[in-house]
């Protein structure tokens, strides 16, 4: 009996044996189910390569295993973490801030089903009718013709020919994406040459490339004319003909014109997610304006004048949602009774969760990576799904004091529903609402790893880690500010939900923006303080490089290193590249053998020839004072600067130390790197400016309380450099320290949009009346 009661019990904990991914040190935790779990510890100290990079992980590899072998090879390629046992594992759904898909078509409406749920009522209630929920969905074309069906007459199979009509809600003028485009030709070719001399100026058209040869090779075109001479027929057919189905070198292959080909290619892309060189192009080349047909609602006429209370489906998707959620209490038809409490209740889980300042016509790319981490929650939060495992990282990110009270509710709404609950986290607020807490470090990196508590809040408190040695810290009001020497005046800034406001930036000091999520802050600072010289941005967005990127690269030490093997051993630069001469002959640079096994997933295996190094023998028997390049690049920064003892490379060595990512080895790939990891490595590379206008984007998502002073200290010896430093900023400990702060509000969206206070943290805290002020005034304890 004491038997079965034991293994009934085991089931209920998330049993993790043995775990050594990444920086983990054989980490053994029993986690429970059903409960909310934090997991905390220093940046770097191995917090996501449990949750996310192990748990989460075969969580998601387990279940992708019980698809058939043909579905498996179009889904994403995961391979088994390093940890001895994983037991009692659930189905693990990952909220992360990853921004929403680089998809132009999608809007908030859509990654929500809202706009789907809003569709069906006015299906419904819309007056005139005017068809299906698909005839008010700007992603279906109304297209009618004819067809041959095959029926059943008399036991006989018989041909007959029907006519046939779609009624989409789509724009036939801009496609259902809201705007047009016209296009600068003359940013797109030279018409001076011919095709076969590089006529052609879009990036990625390579006269040797299969982009340019589909058009010198097709027989529609004459390759060796300039442009400027060809016929009226061959300049239609080089710019705008149909797909057409050519023989190149005995391939079929489909031509298409240059202006469509590039329309879907590019244009019709998320410019947001597109590379940086492409975005330029685009801009360069292509002038987007909102559609004059559909006035930029994406929807025809037809979809349009179906009004429910007045409103057509475009007005109702153009709402702030907290006026949405207003408008929909109106409505009280019978008939739509249960649709209407579903949609009611997914919109008013927007307003919860901090999200009612948005409108559901808002495309998905433009969210910040907490708005879009937040959105994705919104879907499960109306699950019938229950015992799933939901993983969060870092869900406070972007959010001001006032909105975190509502996002624990939520978790703690999930966790109630009979979830397991695993969030990565670093604010004491969100800390003390855990039922199980899981610390790691003691440090970062190598000098992490290792779980330092387990249990509950009140011992953490009391234990003698850092985290529970910080929990309770708190920074104070400055005694003395500094003055400013000067100010960017910003006037009538109307961009966004700014209501014509009008605000001098002081110059010289450090400056905060402060308010909740929505009210202003990032539309007043990014929208206008660029158009001034001098102005660093440093913010999280990802960096744009391949699986061979790596802080090295990036901050361009390896070439200072490189240089410093060739020197020391008489040999050419370029034989200390994985990505060039020195690359491993068996894995070519890569340090991973990727196999494809037909139908299946891919499979990496690390290389055995180079032991992952990416590099070959011969490279490696070189030597810089009795290191080869591989354990250089195995260094984290902070172990490299001891390495590295002068010159530029250890100036940019000692920055990244000190803007607390010395524990990043300098070969990571950087695709692994957090957005606070990444706005700090930007940070570090950035600093040798003097003078400059300094402008981070919340500097202080991802760290941990230990590391918060730090980052304080950095912000006032850029400042004491000669530096102008404008933050936006939720953390209290950063308001505390700034010099000046803007706090923007009252409220958000259309209720936000102005200076509501202008002056010291002091006088915040004396004057009252902002929500900014009542949480700083909690938060020092005045």
């Amino acid at each position: 009996m004491a038997e079965t009661a034991h293994i009934a019990d085991s089931h209920d904990l998330i049993r993790v044996v043995g775990a050594r991914e990444n920086n983990l040190k054989d980490v053994s935790v029993d986690i429970p189910k059903r409960r909310l779990t934090v997991f905390t510890g220093v940046s770097g100290s191995g917090k996501s390569s449990l949750v996310f990079a192990t748990i989460a992980n075969e969580s998601q590899r387990l279940i992708n295993e019980t698809y058939p072998t043909f579905v498996q090879q179009f889904m994403g390629q995961l391979s088994r973490p390093e940890v001895d046992a994983l037991e009692n594992v659930s189905p693990a759904i990952v909220v992360d801030q990853e921004r929403m898909g680089a998809n132009a078509r999608s809007t908030v409406g859509t990654a929500t089903d809202a706009h789907a749920m809003l569709r069906i009522l006015f299906s419904r209630l819309g007056q005139p009718h005017v068809g299906s929920p698909q005839a008010f969905s700007f992603n279906v074309p109304s297209v009618s013709g004819a067809g041959a069906v095959t029926l059943q007459k008399g036991g006989k199979q018989v041909k007959e020919r029907r006519s046939f009509e779609i009624t989409g809600g789509m724009c036939p003028r801009c496609e259902g994406l809201g705007e047009v485009s016209d296009v600068d030709l003359d940013e797109l070719f030279d018409r001076t040459k011919s095709l076969a001399e590089g006529a052609i100026t879009i990036p990625g058209y390579n006269v040797d490339g299969w982009m340019v040869r589909g058009y010198t090779e097709s027989g529609l075109v004459d390759p060796d004319k300039p442009i400027a001479d060809y016929t009226e027929q061959e300049l239609a057919d080089f710019l705008y003909k149909e797909p057409t189905k050519v023989k190149i070198q005995n391939i079929n292959m489909t031509y298409e014109g240059l202006i469509p080909k590039i329309t879907k290619s590019m244009l019709q892309k998320d410019r947001d997610a597109l590379q940086p060189h492409i975005r330029a192009f685009v801009e360069r080349a292509v002038k987007f304006m909102p559609c004059p047909e559909c006035d930029g609602t994406r929807l025809n006429e037809g979809a349009r004048s179906s009004k429910i209370r007045g409103k057509s489906i475009a007005d109702a998707a153009a709402m702030q949602i907290t006026d949405l959620a207003e408008w929909l209490r109106e409505i009280g038809d019978p008939e739509v009774a249960p649709l209407l409490q579903g949609l009611r209740a997914l919109i008013d889980s927007f307003v919860d969760i901090g999200l009612g300042y948005l409108s559901l016509d808002r495309s998905s790319g433009t969210l910040s990576g907490g708005e879009a981490q937040r959105t994705k929650m919104i879907r499960h939060l109306g699950s019938a799904l229950t015992d799933i495992t939901y993983v969060f990282d870092e869900p406070t990110a972007g959010l001001h004091p006032h909105d975190i009270q509502r996002m624990n509710e939520l978790l703690g709404l999930l966790r109630d529903k009979g979830n397991t609950v695993l969030v990565v986290e670093h604010k004491p607020e969100v800390i003390e609402i855990a039922d199980h807490i899981v610390d790691l470090g003691p440090g970062a990196g190598r000098a992490g790893g290792e779980v330092q508590y387990e249990g509950d809040v009140a011992g953490l408190r009391a234990s003698d880690t850092i985290t529970g040695r910080h929990l309770d810290h708190r920074a104070r009001l400055k005694p003395s500010t500094r003055a400013a020497n000067g100010s960017l005046p910003i006037r009538g800034a109307t961009q966004h939900n700014l209501k014509s406001v009008d605000v001098d930036v002081p110059l010289g000091i450090l400056t905060v923006v402060t308010g909740v999520a929505g009210s202003g802050k990032s539309s007043l600072i990014h929208g206008n303080v660029p158009a001034f010289d001098d102005v660093v941005i440093v913010d999280q967005a990802p960096i744009k490089g391949s699986r061979r990127s790596s802080p090295a690269t990036y901050t361009g030490l390896l070439d200072v290193i490189r240089a410093a093997f060739a020197k020391a051993n008489g040999v050419k630069p370029g034989l200390f590249s994985a990505n060039s001469e020195g690359a491993c002959p068996a894995c070519r640079g890569l340090g991973v053998i990727i196999t494809t096994l037909g139908f299946t997933q891919t499979v990496e295996t690390l290389c055995e020839l180079c032991d992952g190094s990416g590099f070959s023998d011969d490279v490696l028997e070189y030597t810089l004072e009795g290191k080869n390049i591989a354990e250089v690049l195995a260094m984290s920064a902070a172990e490299a600067s001891e390495f590295i003892t002068k010159g530029p490379a250890h100036t940019t060595l000692a920055r990244m130390i000190d803007v607390g990512i010395g524990y990043i080895t300098l070969g990571q790939a950087l695709n692994t790197l957090s957005g606070g990891e990444r706005q700090r490595l930007k940070l570090a590379i950035s600093m040798a400016k003097k003078g400059a206008i300094y402008v981070l984007d919340e500097p202080t998502t991802g760290l941990h309380l230990a590391d918060i002073d730090n980052m304080l200290a950095l912000l006032d010896r850029l400042v004491d450099d000669g530096n102008s430093v404008i933050v936006i900023e939720h953390h209290q400990a950063v308001m505390a320290h700034a010099d000046w702060i803007i706090d923007l509000g009252p409220g958000a969206g259309h209720d936000g949009g102005r200076v509501v206070f202008e002056g010291t943290p002091a006088d915040l805290v004396a004057a009252g009346g902002t929500l900014t002020a009542e949480h700083l005034a909690r938060y020092v304890g005045a």
